[in-house]
């Protein structure tokens, strides 16, 4: 991928959300979504081959949680920023997550649109 590309793994367990997530994601100009998971392993794996910008991770997944998937990629992806988006937005899980290595801890029935203001701001300008 290119530079001037910014790159997002989905890890979601809803197929309906997870292409909700994709279509709004792969819209915004210069991003690109290079890999979805729907379980645990499969995102551990899936974000380790494509060393993706952004993470957007639901807590509660198939086979583990949001924090299984951090503390097994976060140590060795300093420069991924990881956003948790999930129904299961307490303090507890928030705490959990941040300590963990998330940058943002999103709830999805009230912030689901702030996903797309993080990775668009860090997107590369439109020509014009």
């Amino acid at each position: 991928m290119s530079k001037d590309i910014r790159t997002v793994f989905i890890v979601e367990d809803s197929p309906l959300i997870r292409d909700r997530l994709a279509e709004m994601l792969g819209a915004i100009y210069g991003v690109a979504v290079v890999g979805e998971a729907e379980t645990a392993p499969d995102a551990i794996s899936g974000i380790r081959r494509t060393n993706p910008d952004f993470v957007v991770l639901d807590y509660q997944l198939n086979g583990g949680t949001a924090v299984d998937v951090l503390r097994a990629v976060q140590p060795n992806s300093a420069a991924t920023i990881f956003l948790v988006l999930t129904n299961h937005a307490n303090p507890q899980y928030r705490r959990l997550c941040l300590d963990a290595g998330a940058s943002y801890f999103f709830d999805k029935s009230l912030e689901f649109a702030k996903v797309s203001g993080i990775v668009a701001a860090a997107a590369p300008p439109q020509p014009t």
